[in-house]
C-alpha cells in the first residue's frame, strides 16, 4: 500500500534530498508583469488569469446567545461544495459552510463558548491556535470528538489583544482536514487596542492566505509534504484575486493558513507596510518595512497607506518564495485604488508596554530542543523532535506551574525548512542565530519560523493552567509525520 509517507520519501529519494518534504524555500525570479493565466499542471484544472476574481471579504460569525455575560455559538463542520476556481464545485470541509471560515470576534474578558457539532465522516478536536487555555479546552490531537457527535468548548479570554485563529488537531488527520478547509479566525481585542486610532470597520480587513493544489475536474488534492503540487495561491479562498480599496489607510490582518508553504510578502513598488503586530497581538512600537515574512500558521498585523497612490492605481502584493514559478505563486492579490475617502485614522507611535526582554523573569530551567525529518531518502520519513517520534502516552518536558524558562530550539535538517509552535503560552523570541530578532518578531508569539541550521531561543512563563499540552512543528504535515511532544505543566 502506497502511504503518504512514502509518497514524501519517494521524492526525497527523487531529488536526491535536495527538494524535500515541506519544500525548500525558493526565491521566485524573473516574476512577469502579465497578467495571462499561469499554465495548469498536468491533471490540474486551469485557474483563472491572475486579479480576475474578487477578493471576498470574510463573514462574520454570529451568536446564537449574548446572554448571561458570554458569547454562545453553534458551528456545525460539514462538507460542502464551494466555488474556488470560477464555474468549478469544490468540495471542502468547513465551519458552517464558509471557506474559509467565517471570524469571531472575541473580547478580552468575555467568555466565549463554542458548541461543535461534527457531520464530517471522522474525528476532529478544534485547537484554538495561540490561546491560554485549560487543556481540557485545548483540542488536543488526541482529544477527539467524532462523526455524529458535538463538542462544546469554553474560552475565557483572559489574555490580551491576539491574532488567534482555530483548526482541527486530530492527530494523524490534522494536515489534511486544515488543507481540505477546517480552519477559521479568531480576533480577540481588549480595551487599550481598541482605544487606538487605528483603520476599523470595514477599513480592517482579515486575509487568510494559503496554497492549494487541484486535480482535473477542480477538487483538492492531497498528498502529504505536497511541497510542489502546491501551486495556487488562494487570498480568502480565492485564486490571486483583487480587492478594491480606497486612498486612504486598511488595516489587514494576514494569516498564513497554509499546511506548510511559506510567504515572503511586499508590494510590488516596494512601497512601505507598516507592520503593528503579530501572533500575540500589537507590537510595542510600528515597524515600517518593505517585506513580510509568515511561516505556515504564523499572523502578521499590517497596516497600507494608500493615500499614497492616484485612484486608478493597480498594486500586487506579491510572494517572492517558492517552491513554484512566480507565474503560479508569486501573485497574491492585487489592491485597486477606486476611490478617495476620508481618513481619520492614525498608527500612533507607542501601540502597547510589553517588558523590556531584561526585565523578564528570569528562568529557572533551560531546555535545548531539536526538530528534524528525515533526509535520507527512506520510503516513510519521519518527524522527530529530540529524536524521538511523537508518543501521546510520554512526557517529553515536566515544567514547574509558576516558573519561567528559556527553550533553545534547533532546526538540525540541512535542507528543510519547519516551524515551531508551543500550545498554552504566548513566549517571547530572544535571539535568533544568537542575535536579538527583528522588530516583526519582537512581539508576543506563539509560532516561530526556523530554516535549516538556524536556532531561535525562547521565553515563556507558565503561571496560568497546569495540565498536559503539545509543543510541535506547525507546518502540519510534519506534526502529522510525528514531530510533536508533550509538556506537562505540574
Amino acid at each position: 500500500m502506497v502511504t503518504r509517507r512514502r509518497v514524501i520519501g519517494g521524492a526525497i529519494a527523487a531529488t536526491g534530498g535536495t527538494l524535500i518534504t515541506g519544500g525548500a524555500l525558493l526565491p521566485l525570479v524573473n516574476a512577469r508583469s502579465a497578467e495571462a493565466a499561469p499554465a495548469a499542471p498536468a491533471g490540474q484544472v486551469a485557474v483563472p488569469a491572475p486579479f480576475t476574481v474578487k477578493m471576498p471579504r470574510l463573514p462574520l460569525l454570529s451568536p446564537v446567545s449574548t446572554w448571561g455575560g458570554q458569547d454562545t455559538y453553534a458551528v456545525t463542520i460539514k462538507e460542502v461544495d464551494r466555488e474556488i476556481i470560477p464555474g468549478v464545485q469544490t468540495k471542502v470541509l468547513t465551519f458552517d459552510g464558509n471557506f474559509p471560515g467565517a471570524v469571531l470576534r472575541a473580547r478580552s474578558g468575555r467568555k466565549v463558548v463554542v458548541r461543535h457539532r461534527n457531520t464530517h465522516t471522522m474525528p476532529v478536536s478544534i485547537h484554538l491556535h495561540g490561546a491560554n487555555v485549560p487543556p481540557e479546552q485545548d483540542g488536543g490531537p488526541m482529544d477527539t470528538f467524532g462523526p455524529g457527535t458535538s463538542r462544546t468548548y469554553t474560552y475565557l479570554n483572559e489574555q490580551s489583544n491576539a491574532h488567534l485563529w482555530f483548526h482541527d488537531h486530530a492527530h494523524h488527520m490534522e494536515s489534511e482536514h486544515v488543507f481540505r478547509g477546517l480552519s477559521a479566525t479568531y480576533l480577540l481585542s481588549d480595551d487599550a487596542e481598541r482605544a487606538l486610532p487605528l483603520p476599523s470597520g470595514q477599513y480592517e480587513v482579515p486575509i487568510a492566505l494559503r496554497d492549494a493544489r487541484f486535480d482535473e475536474a477542480g477538487q483538492l488534492v492531497y498528498v502529504m509534504g505536497d511541497a510542489f503540487g502546491r501551486t495556487t495561491i488562494l487570498a480568502n479562498g480565492k485564486p490571486s484575486p483583487y480587492f478594491e480599496v480606497a486612498a486612504r489607510k486598511y488595516r489587514f490582518r494576514l494569516q498564513n493558513s497554509s499546511n506548510q508553504r511559506f510567504f515572503q510578502l511586499r508590494l510590488s513598488d516596494g512601497g512601505e507596510m507598516i507592520q503593528i503586530g503579530s501572533d500575540g497581538g500589537l507590537l510595542e512600537s510600528p515597524f515600517p518595512t518593505n517585506s513580510i515574512g509568515l511561516s505556515s500558521g504564523e499572523r502578521a498585523d499590517v497596516v497600507i497607506d494608500f493615500s499614497r497612490y492616484p485612484v486608478g492605481t493597480q498594486i500586487v502584493l506579491e510572494n517572492t518564495l517558492g517552491p513554484g514559478s512566480p507565474d503560479q505563486v508569486g501573485k497574491v492579490l492585487r489592491f485597486d485604488v477606486v476611490r478617495t475617502a476620508a481618513d481619520p485614522s492614525r498608527v500612533p507611535a507607542t501601540l502597547r508596554t510589553l517588558p523590556a526582554v531584561a526585565a523578564l523573569p528570569a528562568p529557572t530551567v533551560q531546555r535545548n530542543i531539536v526538530m528534524m525529518v528525515d533526509e535520507d531518502g527512506r520510503l516513510e520519513p519521519r518527524g522527530l523532535l529530540d529524536g524521538q517520534v511523537w508518543d501521546p502516552d510520554r512526557i517529553d518536558q515536566t515544567v514547574a506551574f509558576g516558573s519561567s524558562e528559556v527553550w533553545t530550539v534547533t532546526n538540525a535538517n540541512k535542507f528543510v525548512p519547519h516551524n515551531f509552535h508551543m500550545h498554552l503560552v504566548q513566549f517571547r523570541v530572544l535571539e535568533r542565530n544568537g542575535a536579538p530578532v527583528a522588530p516583526g518578531e519582537a512581539g508576543l508569539k506563539d509560532t516561530v519560523r526556523l530554516m535549516p541550521g538556524e536556532t531561535v531561543k525562547l521565553h515563556a512563563t507558565f503561571n496560568t493552567y497546569k495540565g498536559t499540552y503539545v509543543y510541535h512543528c506547525h507546518m502540519l504535515d510534519h506534526s502529522a509525520m510525528g514531530m510533536m511532544a508533550n509538556f506537562r505543566v505540574r
